[in-house]
């Protein structure tokens, strides 16, 4: 019983992941067409006409789907027991995209988030815990430690994840709320990722079963 309750978890799990991309995807084509009055970009009209505010913007949209992407294979079983170059391979272009790409337009994007000081400050620490969670996961398995690798992993993926999240309490807030434009951004900007590594840490911590191959710098 207990098997197969983890197999629905997982399972439950890989589905929501895949539909939160799925959506991310569908949001992410209607920047295709470079209009500045559409989606996210009507909220930044005080911006839109900012080289490097929007040049931030767009690499920062579409590059983000290939770190949601690769972030899901990164934590497939089978792929990391039978195809172990993939994943290697794979886990680069996730830390590449985020460390090179995504990590300072990001600082850009935080600099000029709605929401006065409190939305730029939730940005700005999300932007750098990426980073530096990206980071420590590399240098783990530079190392050979298995398991600080995974967890650090998890970490970074919690907040790549927080594409998908910040959208949904934003949904979630105005439809439930009636809302300051201001303040939304606010309660959003650490809606979005606290509770994504709070389940991170929670999940991190009900792992018991130790891997081979540990190892510490």
């Amino acid at each position: 019983m207990t098997t197969v309750r983890n197999i629905c978890k997982v399972v439950g799990l890989y589905l929501m992941l895949n539909l939160g991309v799925f959506l991310m995807l569908r949001n992410i084509l209607e920047y295709t067409a470079f209009n500045d009055h559409v989606g996210f970009l009507q909220a930044k009209q005080d911006y839109v006409h900012n080289r490097l505010w929007k040049a931030a913007f767009y690499t920062h949209v579409f590059s983000s789907i290939f770190t949601l992407l690769a972030g899901l294979t990164q934590f497939s079983g089978d792929l990391l027991k039978n195809h172990r170059r993939i994943h290697r391979i794979v886990g680069r272009i996730y830390a590449w995209d985020i460390i090179f790409v995504n990590f300072p337009t990001g600082l850009v994007m935080a600099v000029y988030a709605n929401g006065h000081l409190p939305s730029k400050l939730a940005f700005l620490i999300l932007d750098c815990l990426w980073l530096w969670f990206t980071l420590k996961a590399v240098i783990e398995i530079k190392c050979g430690n298995i398991v600080g690798h995974r967890d650090y992993m998890t970490r970074s993926y919690a907040l790549t994840f927080s594409a998908i999240t910040l959208r949904t309490w934003r949904l979630v807030l105005s439809a439930a709320f009636n809302l300051d434009p201001q303040l939304l951004y606010m309660l959003d900007a650490w809606l979005g990722f606290v509770p994504n590594l709070l389940c991170a840490e929670w999940l991190i911590a009900i792992r018991k079963k130790p891997l081979s191959g540990q190892r510490t710098c």
